[in-house]
């Protein structure tokens, strides 16, 4: 049976089993009943500020239980929320004020300056939640009204905020459920709530009467806490990156002995590559392992396809998958190319999970979004049967440990260090066409040495501005960058030479 409303779904769970586990944190357990009392306070607090509804709220949070009840208290109070995470910038969080102009900042975790919009402190919203709170009258968003609205990297330095709604949301939870989600499953929250690949754990499994296991990212930074961890959680569903998959894959005992519950693993984000699904199946061969595949600006994913050993022995790069079925995807008008006897093109997404547009952005929407429609940039094929592959990007933007970049962005940042008079960053592949690298190509200002205190400095002071994912991990100096006739430097000569043939 298909669901027509996400918080009526998790009150009704919540109402009828509220001692059920909703979030366990490193073994502090949140029930159901534990959600609904405190998403329903938060919800209350918003009311009395009387906020027009067209109003988003900026919610600063790290991974905590209080985090997901502020997320669902915003939604049911009327109003989309913005997820900013604790490890943003300080210039990124000004700039999402600025394009977003919330009506409310909810501060979950202190907030490193001040910001313009009215701020509900975490000690605030903790005694709203001891309050006896009042559910009379909410309206929790429906339909076309933003549910939540994710900021993405952007070019210029200015980030854009992909406003998702009722209706998108609902789409992609609907199609999950498709997946035959185990009951009551317990399920890995690894990726931060202002990454999209999140939502992929958080609704799914709250309107299903699971549990959310937060993997908070301390852990995921310290390879003994994170295999000291993981097998403690008694996952049955796994989502990630296939990154942060490999990175567990370390252990030697990250296998199905150890983890005898886990039966089935979401991949989004980025690239999944043959040799580590097998890598995967060979130490999980009873999993059944999916690679999906979408944008933000589509909510979450769009296609999947289970990986199994018959399809790694047919294909030496992995199908992405087939569209969901309320979705429509085919080449984008005047972008077909013959490459290898076969039609590839700009991928164009059609169907109700694709949002509106970027949130007060109507040039940057008009430019990709028309009529339920996004040209994702995406450079893909779709065979005869309907299965989908993704070939690469038609412009500058790369996605790297499953986070998307864009490479416009990072350059504005670069040519503003004092440190450098000109600069550009470019990808760096390996065999499997997958971002290894970003590479700094850099031209140093008047008076400075290019080396590694040089590097340092750069570093250091790009931390401030950018989030930590985007600054290259690498810097090449040199006195001058090539150019191209028009003047600009020449960024595919630097790409090819990074990426020898």
């Amino acid at each position: 049976m298909k669901l027509t409303n996400i918080i009526m779904q998790i009150d009704t769970i919540a109402s009828e089993h509220p001692d059920w586990p909703a979030y366990d944190e490193l073994g502090t357990v949140h029930t159901y009943g534990d959600l609904k009392q405190a998403s329903d306070a938060i919800a209350w607090a918003i009311s009395q500020r009387h906020l027009a509804r067209t109003q988003p709220i900026m919610v600063y949070a790290d991974q905590s239980f209080m985090t997901v009840a502020a997320f669902l208290g915003c939604v049911k109070a009327g109003h989309a929320y913005i997820p900013v995470d604790t490890h943003s910038p300080n210039d990124r969080l000004t700039m999402i004020e600025s394009i977003a102009q919330p009506g409310l900042v909810l501060a979950l975790q202190p907030l490193p300056i001040a910001l313009k919009t009215p701020v509900f402190t975490a000690e605030a919203l903790a005694a709203y939640c001891r309050a006896d709170a009042k559910t009379v009258g909410f309206q929790p968003v429906v339909g076309t009204e933003n549910f939540y609205i994710i900021f993405t990297s952007g070019t210029t330095g200015q980030p854009k905020g992909v406003q998702i709604s009722h209706t998108n949301l609902l789409s992609f939870v609907n199609w999950m459920t498709d997946f035959k989600l185990p009951k009551r499953l317990r399920c890995l929250v690894q990726a931060p709530y202002s990454f999209d690949l999140s939502v992929m754990s958080l609704y799914p499994t709250l309107v299903n009467g699971g549990t959310l296991v937060v993997l908070p990212r301390s852990k995921t930074q310290d390879l003994a806490q994170l295999f000291h961890w993981l097998p403690l959680f008694k996952l049955d569903v796994w989502v990630s990156t296939p990154s942060m998959m490999a990175m567990c894959l370390l252990d030697q005992t990250f296998n199905a002995a150890t983890y005898p519950q886990l039966k089935q693993i979401f991949f989004c984000g980025e690239e999944l590559t043959p040799q580590l699904a097998r890598k995967i199946l060979n130490r999980f061969p009873d999993v059944a392992l999916y690679n999906t595949y979408g944008p933000t600006e589509a909510t979450v994913a769009v296609t999947a396809v289970q990986i199994t050993p018959a399809i790694l022995d047919q294909y030496p790069r992995l199908p992405i998958g087939y569209a969901k079925p309320d979705t429509w995807i085919s080449l984008r008008p005047g972008t077909e190319q013959v490459d290898h006897g076969q039609a590839l093109g700009e991928l164009l997404l059609s169907g109700p999970s694709v949002s509106k547009g970027y949130l007060n952005r109507p040039d940057k929407t008009a430019q990709v979004f028309k009529a339920s429609s996004y040209a994702s940039g995406d450079l893909g094929y779709i065979d005869a049967h309907g299965l989908i592959f993704y070939r690469g990007r038609t412009d500058f933007q790369i996605k790297m440990n499953g986070y998307r970049i864009e490479l416009e962005e990072v350059n504005h940042f670069l040519n503003q260090s004092k440190y450098l008079k000109q600069a550009v960053a470019v990808p760096k592949y390996n065999a499997q066409q997958k971002v290894t690298q970003l590479i700094a190509f850099a031209v140093p200002a008047d008076g400075q040495t290019g080396n590694l205190a040089l590097t340092k400095a750069v570093k250091a002071a790009l931390a401030g501005v950018m989030m930590d994912y985007m600054i290259p991990q690498r810097f090449v100096y040199r006195s001058e960058l090539p150019l191209t006739q028009n003047d600009k430097v020449a960024i595919k000569l630097l790409i090819s030479e990074v990426n020898p043939a």
